[in-house]
């Protein structure tokens, strides 16, 4: 898909797919909000009108409080591409949070995926 058709998906419609994802795998919303949160400083306030607003990928990045300074340390790949080597920086905030979740599904300590661990 075009980036200018990944960045203009509404936020609203691919979180359920996010939401099934991580359930499939044994996780929680509540976890996935977190990861979402931790990445874009949103809280889950501001992430509830997010959605109900029916914001766009680009405008959900763009408005995002406080995105986490810590992304950088995201590492590895997503379909095929390193996250770490995007240099479209919207694309790359997007396959951020995508590599979030995917270790989320994967089963991976929360303290991992939010950097917080050692």
């Amino acid at each position: 898909m075009k980036p200018d058709r990944v960045y203009a998906l509404i936020f609203a419609g691919v979180y359920p797919h996010y939401v099934k994802k991580v359930e499939t795998k044994g996780r929680t919303k509540a976890e996935l909000d977190e990861v979402i949160r931790w990445l874009t400083g949103y809280t889950q306030k501001g992430l509830e009108k997010v959605i109900d607003k029916k914001k766009t990928l680009q405008e959900f990045f763009d408005e995002a409080p406080k995105f986490n300074p810590n992304a950088s340390l995201i590492t590895g790949t997503v379909c095929g591409i390193r996250v770490e080597n995007i240099e479209d920086s919207l694309m790359q905030k997007i396959r951020y949070m995508d590599k979030l979740i995917d270790e989320l599904a994967k089963g991976k300590k929360m303290e991992k995926i939010l950097r917080t661990a050692g």
